[in-house]
């Protein structure tokens, strides 16, 4: 409920100021477990990759966020969970392959980092999906956060990694980890889903 009513207002807000607009939402399977692998540039990014989602989405965010008062029970209640500074640990993973084989959404930066580029990204994302036995959806965020200056969240079509979660050597963890890059790189680019 609470959920519903912020993605609502967030949504209208972002419309306003940053003329936001999603494509290729249709993309993101309607049931089953889910990562959405982002570029990583702004604090706003969980938003921007959430609001136009018709299902919830879940997200690691630091553990220190947490502490705040009001803010830290405000973020849990929306689906975030906490991540120690340092890595992230056995537990936080075991948390999240468990949403995912519970049918949910997570969104995941592979990079990291926030990053204007959309450079090398961590296997970790690709490795959750797949014990998850989730779903990977490339989205791509489009534009610089300036007031009225338009901004995109695009969604491509899941990617089809079977192959490389069949084998699950390190080597085909990172080949289907660029995969997913260079996907985000592309629509990143062309501002268009990819199919």
């Amino acid at each position: 409920m609470l959920y519903r009513f912020a993605r609502t207002i967030l949504l209208a807000l972002f419309k306003l100021i940053f003329r936001f607009e999603a494509r290729g939402v249709e993309h993101i399977p309607r049931e089953g477990g889910v990562v959405l692998c982002s570029n990583h540039k702004s604090v706003l990014d969980p938003i921007t990759m959430g609001i136009a989602a018709r299902r919830e989405v879940h997200f690691m965010a630091k553990a220190e966020l947490f502490d705040i008062p009001l803010f830290g029970g405000l973020i849990r209640k929306v689906g975030a969970f906490p991540v120690k500074r340092g890595g992230v640990s056995k537990e936080t993973i075991r948390m999240a392959v468990n949403l995912l084989r519970d049918g949910e959404v997570m969104g995941i930066f592979p990079t990291g980092t926030r990053n204007q580029a959309v450079g090398l990204g961590k296997r970790g994302a690709v490795s959750m999906a797949f014990r998850g036995g989730a779903a990977i959806v490339p989205v791509a965020i489009v534009g610089s956060y300036r007031p009225f200056r338009k901004m995109m969240a695009v969604y491509g079509a899941p990617l089809d990694l079977r192959t490389y979660a069949e084998s699950g050597t390190s080597e085909d963890m990172e080949a289907a980890t660029e995969i997913v890059m260079s996907r985000i790189r592309e629509m990143q680019e062309t501002g268009k889903p990819t199919r």
